[in-house]
């Protein structure tokens, strides 16, 4: 019965670490000010009539704290990376000067960085959501062993220690989102 457990509980920390790491990822696509080629990072080039990631067709750099650089690997492609950016509804508006594209990332205003704080806020609370659907799913699971012979002592211990650790998860998103927060409004 303890094998049983031990998989519910591990089941249990992955989903959570899942939605975690999605959160992080969410939150490094939310620019702060700073020009940073993962800013690009959903942006799909119209590659020989394949959708293409644009970091498989270019090399991407942030040469100063404000432009990001992309140098196609073939000049031809530098009207499509430039409508790829444009279609990806980033804000940017790339040019370009023959043989790349350059995009001049502007400064945010106040109103920016508070729709940006709520953005953040947003992807806090989906994580928490994806948290919170792992741990119902874990004592849902535990009340399935405690129907197949699990003590309820045995049950109990195990609920409080699923809801540790959605608690634990919960304060990482939080802090998550305080440290992104403050990155967003610093000016």
């Amino acid at each position: 019965m303890q094998d049983e457990l031990d998989l519910v509980f591990e089941a249990t920390k992955d989903d959570m670490d899942k939605a975690i790491n999605h959160m992080e990822k969410a939150m490094v696509k939310i620019r702060a000010g700073r020009a940073n080629p993962s800013m690009l990072e959903g942006v799909m080039v119209d590659y020989y009539g394949a959708a293409t990631p644009l970091g498989q067709v270019s090399n991407v750099n942030t040469p100063d704290a404000r432009t990001i650089a992309i140098q196609p690997w073939e000049k031809q492609l530098i009207p499509e990376i430039e409508k790829a950016i444009l279609n990806a509804g980033l804000g940017f508006n790339p040019m370009n000067n023959g043989e790349s594209v350059i995009i001049s990332v502007p400064a945010l205003t106040e109103e920016r960085r508070r729709d940006l704080a709520k953005l953040a806020k947003s992807e806090c609370e989906n994580a928490k959501v994806g948290v919170r659907a792992a741990r119902k799913s874990a004592m849902d699971e535990l009340k399935k062993l405690g129907n197949d012979g699990l003590s309820e002592d045995m049950r109990k211990d195990s609920e409080a220690s699923i809801q540790k650790l959605t608690d634990d998860y919960i304060a990482k998103c939080d802090s998550l989102y305080d440290k992104k927060e403050v990155d967003i409004m610093k000016v």
